[in-house]
C-alpha cells in the first residue's frame, strides 16, 4: 500500500489545488457553513498567492482567506499539534475582524467573520468531528453577537464509511486519505465532487509550477536549516569564548589571590623568625638570670653560714 507523496493537509499542496480550482473551494467551504454552493453569490479569493518568505518556515501555514458573500471566511489545514491552536485561531479571529473595520465606519459595519480550521490531531475531548463556537452567555445561552463564528473539523473523528450523500464528510475525507489505496476507495464511490477532487490533486501534484515550488521550499529550508547551524556554531563559539573569558578572568583572579597569600605567608613567615629569635633571646636571658639567681642563692647560703657561725662564736665567748 503506496504512501501519497503529498496528502491534502500539505500546506503548499492545499492551497494551489484550492486556489486553482475554486470551484472545489467554493463546495467545500458551503459544506463547512452547512449551505449549499448554489446559494453563494458573492465567492472571492483574497490571499490566492503563496508568499516565497513563507517557504522555510518550519510550520508553514497557508491558510486561504475570502469573502464569502460579505462575511469573511478563514479556512486552514493544521497537522502539527502545537499546544495552542484554539488560541491561535482566536488570535486570527480577531485579527481578521480588526482589520475589517474602515476608517470613518461605525462598528456595526463590521462583517462576520468565520474561522474553519481543519485539524489532523484529536483536539477536543468529544466524540463529534465537527465544533463549533460562537460567543455565547454562560447561563442563558444568549448569543452576544453574530459577527464570530468559528469551525473546528477533526478528520480523525471521521467515520470509517463515510455517507455519500453526506458532502461534508465526503470532502473532509479527502484530507484523511493517506495512501494511494485510500483514494482509490474515494474515486470507486463514483461521487463527482470527489473524482474532480482527485483528479485536480493528481494534476497539481505532477504541474511543473508545484514542483518548482517544492525545490524552492527544499532550498529554502536548505538555507534555514545552513543559516541556523552557522547560527548554532556561532553561538556555541561565543558561549565558548565568553566562558573562556570568564575562566581566563577567574584564573587571572585566583593567580593574583594566590600571590597575596603567598605575601602574606611570607611576611608571617618572617615574623615567626622574628618571634623565634626574639624568644630565643628571652630564653638565653632567662637562662643568665636563672645563673645569676643560682649565684646569688650560693652567695646567700655561704652568708648564712658566715652568719650561724659567728653567732656560735658569739655564743662561746659569751660562756667564757
Amino acid at each position: 500500500m503506496a504512501n501519497l507523496e503529498y496528502t491534502f493537509t500539505y500546506d503548499t499542496l492545499f492551497k494551489m489545488l484550492f486556489v486553482k480550482f475554486p470551484d472545489l473551494l467554493k463546495r467545500l467551504v458551503a459544506a463547512t457553513l452547512g449551505i449549499t454552493a448554489d446559494s453563494i453569490s458573492e465567492f472571492r479569493i483574497t490571499n490566492p498567492e503563496i508568499p516565497p518568505e513563507s517557504l522555510g518556515d518550519k510550520f508553514c501555514r497557508l491558510d486561504i482567506n475570502m469573502v464569502v458573500d460579505g462575511q469573511r471566511v478563514n479556512l486552514e489545514v493544521q497537522v502539527a499539534d502545537e499546544g495552542d491552536y484554539p488560541e491561535r485561531s482566536l488570535y486570527h479571529w480577531a485579527r481578521e475582524y480588526s482589520s475589517a473595520l474602515q476608517s470613518g465606519c461605525p462598528y456595526s459595519s463590521l462583517p462576520r467573520v468565520i474561522i474553519v480550521s481543519i485539524v489532523d490531531f484529536p483536539l477536543f475531548g468529544c466524540p463529534e468531528y465537527h465544533s463549533e463556537f460562537r460567543p455565547l452567555e454562560v447561563r442563558r445561552r444568549e448569543l452576544l453577537s453574530d459577527r464570530m463564528a468559528m469551525h473546528y473539523f477533526e478528520v480523525r473523528k471521521l467515520p470509517e464509511d463515510v455517507d455519500v450523500a453526506n458532502e461534508l464528510e465526503l470532502m473532509l475525507s479527502l484530507f484523511r486519505a493517506r495512501t494511494e489505496e485510500d483514494l482509490r476507495r474515494l474515486e470507486e464511490l463514483e461521487v463527482p465532487i470527489m473524482t474532480q477532487a482527485i483528479e485536480a490533486y493528481r494534476e497539481i501534484t505532477v504541474s511543473p509550477e508545484f514542483r518548482e515550488l517544492e525545490r524552492l521550499r527544499a532550498d529554502a529550508r536548505h538555507n534555514e536549516a545552513s543559516a541556523l547551524e552557522n547560527a548554532a556554531r556561532n553561538a556555541a563559539r561565543r558561549e565558548r569564548e565568553k566562558w573562556l573569558g570568564v575562566v581566563t578572568d577567574k584564573d587571572a583572579k585566583l593567580a593574583d589571590r594566590d600571590a597575596k597569600l603567598a605575601d602574606r605567608d611570607a611576611k608571617l613567615a618572617d615574623r615567626d623568625a622574628e618571634i623565634a629569635d626574639k624568644d630565643a633571646k628571652l630564653a638565653d636571658r632567662d637562662a643568665k638570670l636563672a645563673d645569676k639567681d643560682a649565684k646569688l642563692a650560693d652567695k646567700d647560703a655561704e652568708i648564712a653560714d658566715k652568719d650561724a657561725e659567728i653567732a656560735r662564736l658569739r655564743a662561746l665567748l659569751g660562756r667564757g
